[in-house]
């Protein structure tokens, strides 16, 4: 099969983009395992990740640091991944999990467990919870009022909304040991992962951002619109809900170990289709590697550049995503009101 020298142009394109985003990855891992209070060469850091060395850089680097700066990568890369597909499905540049109701829900379940004394090592599997039933309402409504798109993306807006009061109205009501707990769930924090958590979300995370990448054809094919891809085999309603719960289940596996964190999965599938152009599954491995960047990036400056200590990394990535999607509603509305002209 020949390939045209533009195609095969872009895929060097998107090739050398996913190396240096690699590259920017392995720098800020290093950064990051080696700056804090206890301050270690970066080689030296990176020897103590495996159990080389000094045994008090051992315990910072991989009790403390470890945990935080994967927990950091691959929910990065979910977040991510999954802004990606939705914005596909939805056909819509404002879709994201943070938008269409996922993190909210997320954040709903992980509060209201707190809220019932049960143990918090059980809050991510609430917070799982909690986005998955958020996700089912909104494909509920999906599937019996089969709503335009953009009026989905209205209706998970509206979701969030609730939701974010519900948690707030938990959290007055806290007993105060509990309220500083219940933060992380509201803004998104990285503060405290431990081991457990990070093999245990990161390996359901790898393996839906597997799951992802093998239903990429599936989701070029309804690219070509469902008159299209009911021709090419597909059910165009079914495969879509099949592929939105996928998504959403990726989102909250993400949200359910760092908490609520905004902006990632809006602004980096926008990022990368800016830097490489049409989707395809490198630049799906594209929005990964970046996702997993920025959130990582984010993390050092809260905890390394900001004045403020102990700020949640969620601070600074809804302070950044707030003008963005002023920005891409404006754009949204001008594009929209072009079309009825």
């Amino acid at each position: 099969m020949n390939v045209s020298p533009a195609r095969l142009a872009r895929r060097r394109h998107t090739l050398l983009l996913c190396l240096l985003a690699l590259a920017a990855l392995l720098v800020l891992t290093a950064v990051a395992l080696s700056t804090g209070e206890v301050s270690i060469p970066p080689l030296t850091a990176l020897r103590a990740l495996i159990g080389l060395g000094d045994g008090g850089d051992v315990l910072v680097v991989q009790q403390f640091r470890a945990p935080r700066v994967l927990a950091a990568l691959v929910a990065g890369a979910g977040l991510a991944v999954s802004g990606a597909l939705l914005q596909r499905l939805f056909r819509n540049p404002l879709a994201s999990p943070d938008v269409v109701g996922v993190t909210g829900g997320a954040s709903f379940g992980a509060v209201l467990l707190l809220s019932l004394g049960a143990s918090q090592l059980l809050v991510p599997l609430a917070a799982l919870g909690g986005g998955l039933v958020s996700a089912g309402l909104l494909g509920a409504f999906a599937w019996r009022s089969r709503a335009a798109v953009g009026r989905l993306v209205l209706v998970g807006l509206a979701v969030q909304a609730g939701l974010a009061a519900a948690v707030n109205l938990m959290i007055v009501r806290f007993p105060a040991e509990l309220a500083a707990t219940a933060l992380q769930w509201t803004t998104g924090s990285l503060y405290g992962r431990t081991w457990t958590e990070v093999w245990v979300g990161g390996g359901a995370i790898a393996g839906a951002l597997t799951a992802v990448l093998l239903a990429d054809r599936r989701v070029a094919v309804l690219d070509l619109g469902d008159d299209s891809a009911g021709g090419l085999g597909l059910r165009p309603d079914r495969d879509r809900l099949r592929l939105l719960l996928l998504a959403i289940t990726l989102a909250s596996l993400a949200a359910a170990l760092t908490g609520p964190v905004g902006f990632v999965a809006l602004a980096v599938p926008h990022l990368v289709r800016f830097l490489a152009g049409p989707p395809t599954p490198a630049t799906l491995a594209l929005c990964a590697l970046l996702g997993a960047v920025l959130l990582l990036a984010a993390d050092l400056t809260v905890l390394h550049l900001l004045p403020v200590p102990g700020l949640p990394v969620g601070v600074m990535t809804a302070t950044l995503g707030a003008p963005w999607l002023m920005v891409l509603m404006i754009r949204q509305d001008r594009v929209m009101n072009r079309s009825t002209r």
